[in-house]
C-alpha cells in the first residue's frame, strides 16, 4: 500500500508539473533568463560588438554619474506627487460618477475617451495646447488676467506639467474605481446612516476598507508605471526643446535642463545612444531593485491597515 500511495504521489507531482510548466517556460524565459543576463553583463564593458570584463566597475561609476542622480530626483518625484494625485483624482472622478443620478454613461465615456489616445498624439497635443506664446491654455487663463507660465519650457512647471498630461488620461483608473464602489453593499450605507454616520465618516469607514485591494492594485501599478516613465517624458522635452531626432542632432533627453530626465530614459542614452551595454544593465538592476522595494513597502503598509481594521 505504502508503494501504491509513493507511485500516486508521484504521478499527481508530474501530472501538476505539466500543467504548470507553460508558466514556468514563461518566467524561465521572459523573467530569469533576462534578469540572470542583466546581472551578468552589468560585470562587463560590452558595447553589443565586444565583451571585456569590468569587474564592480559600473558598480562604482553608477555612485559618480551625476545624471542618475538627477534622474532619480525626477522619477521619484513622479512617484511621490504624480501617482498619489493621479489615483486621489481617479478616486473622487469615480465617486462623482458612482452618485449621478441621470448620465453615467456619458460622463463614464467623457473620463475614459483620454486614455484611448495614443501617448505620442496625446503628449504632442498637450504640449502645442500649453504653448506659452501660441498655445490656448495661457491665453484662456489671460482672460482672467493670469499669466500663464512656461508649462514645458520652465524646469519648474515641466513635472507639474506631466502631472497635469497624467491626471488628463486617468479614464481606465476610473472605471477601474468605478466597479470597486458600484460593488460596495449598499446595505452597509444605510447602517452606517442609521448610526449617524455622515458622508466623510461613510467614506472612511465603509467605502475605503471596501475598495482598499482595488485602491492598493492602483497605487503598484502606478508607482511602476512612474519607476519606467519614459514616452510622454521624452516627447515633451523634445517638442518643446524644437530638436530633431536627425542624424548629428545634439539632443540630450530631460529639457529643460534635465527636469524630465527620468531613470528610465538615461538607461536608454546610455545603453543604445552610447552603447555602454553594461552600465545599462547595472540602471536597469537599479530600477528593478526600487521597484521592488516601493512594492514591498506598499504590500507591507497594506497587510498592517488590514490587520489594524
Amino acid at each position: 500500500m505504502a508503494a501504491l500511495a509513493d507511485v500516486w504521489r508521484r504521478r499527481e507531482g508530474l501530472r501538476a508539473l505539466v500543467w504548470l510548466s507553460p508558466w514556468i517556460a514563461g518566467v524561465s524565459i521572459f523573467f530569469v533568463y533576462p534578469l540572470l543576463s542583466t546581472v551578468y553583463f552589468s560585470f562587463h564593458r560590452y558595447d553589443m560588438y565586444t565583451l571585456e570584463f569590468a569587474g564592480l566597475d559600473n558598480y562604482r561609476y553608477l555612485f559618480e554619474d551625476p545624471r542618475v542622480l538627477t534622474s532619480a530626483k525626477n522619477t521619484l518625484w513622479l512617484v511621490l506627487i504624480m501617482v498619489p494625485a493621479t489615483v486621489l483624482c481617479s478616486l473622487a472622478l469615480a465617486q462623482l460618477v458612482v452618485r449621478l443620478k441621470a448620465g453615467v454613461g456619458l460622463f463614464r465615456t467623457i473620463f475614459y475617451l483620454p486614455s484611448l489616445v495614443p501617448l505620442a498624439a496625446g503628449t504632442i497635443t498637450f504640449v502645442f495646447l500649453m504653448n506659452p506664446a501660441t498655445g490656448p491654455w495661457n491665453q484662456f487663463l489671460a482672460l482672467f488676467g493670469v499669466r500663464g507660465p512656461d508649462w514645458f519650457g520652465d524646469p519648474a512647471w515641466s513635472k507639474p506639467s506631466l502631472t497635469l498630461l497624467s491626471l488628463w488620461s486617468c479614464g481606465q483608473l476610473v472605471v477601474i474605481f468605478m466597479a470597486a464602489l458600484l460593488d460596495v453593499p449598499r446595505h452597509l450605507y444605510e447602517a452606517a446612516a442609521i448610526d449617524g454616520a455622515g458622508p466623510w465618516r461613510q467614506f472612511r469607514s465603509v467605502t475605503l476598507p471596501a475598495i482598499a485591494p482595488v485602491l492598493m492594485f492602483s497605487l503598484v501599478t502606478n508607482v511602476i508605471y512612474a519607476l519606467q516613465y519614459f514616452t510622454q517624458a521624452m516627447i515633451a522635452s523634445r517638442v518643446a526643446s524644437g530638436e530633431t531626432d536627425s542624424p548629428g542632432s545634439s539632443f540630450s533627453p530631460g529639457y529643460p535642463d534635465e527636469s524630465l530626465l527620468t531613470l528610465p530614459q538615461w538607461l536608454f542614452q546610455v545603453g543604445f545612444r552610447d552603447y555602454s551595454m553594461g552600465y545599462a544593465c547595472v540602471l536597469a538592476l537599479l530600477l528593478f531593485a526600487t521597484s521592488m522595494i516601493f512594492t514591498l513597502i506598499l504590500l507591507r503598509q497594506f497587510r498592517r491597515a488590514e490587520e489594524a481594521s
